[in-house]
């Protein structure tokens, strides 16, 4: 019997993609506001792009679920625009008065 540890590497590249991602996401809304939303589309698309032409599966995948953390940060980055009003996090030099 062989093991298979595909899942757990993705699953863990998931996991660190995610854990990542949250931080820059609340970086980027301090610095810059929401008006950088399309450096995540742009990130997202080329991750998505590369997915497609990587031969080996572990990567192919790793990249489509960098992809998709991309895209889901745009609306983590209007969500966190949300938090801040709020007064959960503290308003940065990217917030116009």
């Amino acid at each position: 019997m062989t093991m298979n540890f595909t899942g757990i590497i993705v699953g863990l590249a998931t996991f660190i993609i995610i854990g990542v991602f949250h931080p820059i996401v609340i970086k980027v809304e301090y610095y810059w506001g929401t008006k950088c939303w399309w450096l995540f589309l742009v990130a997202g698309i080329i991750f998505g792009a590369l997915s497609l032409f990587v031969e080996n599966l572990i990567v192919s995948t790793i990249l489509g679920v960098t992809a998709f953390s991309s895209f889901w940060s745009i609306l983590e980055l209007i969500h966190q625009k949300e938090r801040v009003r709020k007064g959960w996090f503290p308003e940065g030099p990217g917030h116009k008065r």
